[in-house]
Parts: structure tokens; C-alpha cells; sequence
């Protein structure tokens, strides 16, 4: 069955907060959960972007401003929250960029992709009523979590590692995050999901010109719709999938295609790895896990 957009289910009623949604596959997503009667709110770094992207949708869409960068913008965000979330998709994030640093010292790619949604997920969770999306990316199969250098400050700074790495990151803390739920008996689950090969604005920040002219080709050649590569995350929004799912496209290589549940790697898995890396990233970022 190919499940696509319009069978998203009604969201009557139902609040959504997406972070980076000001473009590409959170942009998308947003219009689509506030199309199908949602109350959503852009999270976005760049608020004059955000209420562009609001603009263009109908229904109850506001935007906030959230730096994931920084943890003083998360603490400010979180503190200007109120009333209940059902659904809080941890979207916004940076590929193969530079080596460069968050205002809190984190290597950028760990920093934005994991732990700035790490500590946003865990200060909104006892607000969250039903799911926690996070959008990872196939790349993670290629990704080493070096929990004694997780921020690159001894590595030579390969980008594509970086990125590889926070995205596996993603993963683990989908894995550790949605144990927790279980143990604490909570009815909130948490989902990963990727959009295989999209074509968005993700690929134009690398820093080399060349390698952005490459991965520009690719986009308008190889890669599937913006609308295709929200898919997984409306999927895991509306269907009644398992806590700790991966969703991603159905087709070859899982770079294109309708969403369907699929199976992460063995070190996206690994639970020893997803403890040690939760507990990393509570020292880190001074966030605990709240249910404790």
C-alpha cells in the first residue's frame, strides 16, 4: 500500500511543535499537520524565515524562535511553553559542514543534530502526550560514536563523519529515550524516521563549492520531492507504529519511495552504547531526564 499524504489523519484538536521549519522536509511537514487541522508551531532559528514559511499555510501556525545551538535559546524556548504537546518532531539540523563550534564549545553537527534536540525533547517531555519523532538519516549506517571524543576536539574533523556520527546519535537517543518511556510505564513513544534522498536545502552548506554543486546535481537528478521525503515523519505522526520504529522510503536502497517501518543497524541498537551515550549528553548539556 503506498501511504502518502492524504491518508494523514485527522489532527483536530492537536498540538505539533517541528524545529527547522522554516524549509524543506520541516516546512513540509508543518503545512501538511496544520492542514489536517493541527496546531502547530514553527521552532526556527530565523524567526523572518519562519513567518514565511507560516505565511504559506493554512490553519493555526505560529512561530517561535529556537537556536539549538544555543542552550540558552532551548532553556528560553521551553520556559515560554505552556499547555500540553502531542506531537514534538526534533527536524532541524546541518549536514557535512565545516568544523566550527556551538556557542556552548559542541562540534556543530553533534551539537545541533543531538544534543540541542536532546536537551529540547527531555525539558518539553513532561509536557508531551503522545510521540517524539526524530529525523535521523541512512547515513547513520556509516557513523561511530567515539564517546571519548564525541566533539571532535582530538580527531582530525572529517565532516562526513561528523555527520554520520549525530545522526547514529539520533538514533541511540531514540532508542534509550523510548526504553525510559517504557520503564516508567508513559503512553509517549518515541519514533525515528529519514527521507532517504530529498532534495532540500540541507546539501548547500558544505563550505565547498564543488561538493555543493555536486550534491545540487544529485538533488535535481537523483533525489526525491520535498513532499515525498516528509512522508516518514506525517507516517509516523499518524500511524499506530511501535515505539523505537525507524520509518523511512520503501524503495531501492531505501533512498526513494512511499514510507514503511524498516530496520536500523546493529550499533544504532546497541544498548549499552545508547545508556553510556544518554548519560554523556546529561553532562553535557545539564539537562537530566525528568521522570526520575
Amino acid at each position: 500500500m503506498k501511504w502518502n499524504a492524504a491518508d494523514l489523519a485527522d489532527m483536530s484538536g492537536r498540538s505539533v511543535i517541528v524545529t527547522g521549519a522554516n524549509s524543506g522536509i520541516g516546512r513540509e511537514a508543518a503545512s501538511r499537520f496544520s492542514l489536517a487541522g493541527a496546531s502547530v508551531t514553527l521552532a526556527v532559528r530565523d524567526v523572518t524565515k519562519g513567518e514565511v514559511a507560516a505565511a504559506s499555510m493554512i490553519g493555526q501556525v505560529s512561530v517561535r524562535a529556537l537556536d539549538l545551538t544555543d542552550l540558552r535559546s532551548v532553556h528560553a524556548f521551553v520556559e515560554g511553553t505552556s499547555g500540553s504537546i502531542d506531537i514534538l518532531v526534533a527536524n532541524a539540523g546541518v549536514m557535512a559542514v565545516p568544523e566550527q563550534r556551538t556557542s556552548d564549545g559542541f562540534e556543530m553537527q553533534i551539537g545541533t543534530n543531538h544534543l540541542g534536540h536532546f536537551a529540547l525533547a527531555n525539558l518539553l517531555l513532561p509536557l508531551v502526550r503522545d510521540r517524539i519523532i526524530v529525523v535521523s538519516s541512512e547515513l547513520h549506517r556509516r557513523g561511530h560514536i567515539d564517546l571519548n571524543d564525541l566533539n571532535w576536539q582530538r580527531r582530525r574533523y572529517r565532516a562526513w563523519d561528523a555527520y554520520a556520527q549525530s545522526k547514529l546519535a539520533n538514533l541511540l537517543f531514540v532508542t534509550e529515550l523510548d526504553r525510559r518511556l517504557r520503564t516508567v510505564g508513559s503512553p509517549v513513544r518515541a519514533i525515528a524516521v529519514h527521507p532517504g534522498y530529498a532534495s532540500t536545502s540541507l546539501q548547500s552548506h558544505t563550505g565547498r563549492a564543488a561538493l555543493t554543486a555536486a550534491m545540487n546535481l544529485g538533488n535535481r537528478l537523483l533525489a526525491q520531492s520535498v513532499s515525498m521525503g516528509a512522508l516518514p515523519t506525517l507516517y509516523a505522526a499518524s500511524v499506530d507504529v511501535p515505539g523505537a520504529s525507524y520509518v523511512g522510503p520503501s524503495g531501492v536502497l531505501h533512498l526513494r519511495g512511499y514510507p514503511s517501518l524498516g530496520v536500523t543497524s546493529q550499533r544504532a541498537r546497541d544498548a549499552a552504547t545508547a545508556s553510556s551515550l544518554w548519560t554523556m549528553s546529561e553532562q553535557l548539556v545539564g539537562v537530566a531526564w525528568p521522570f526520575d
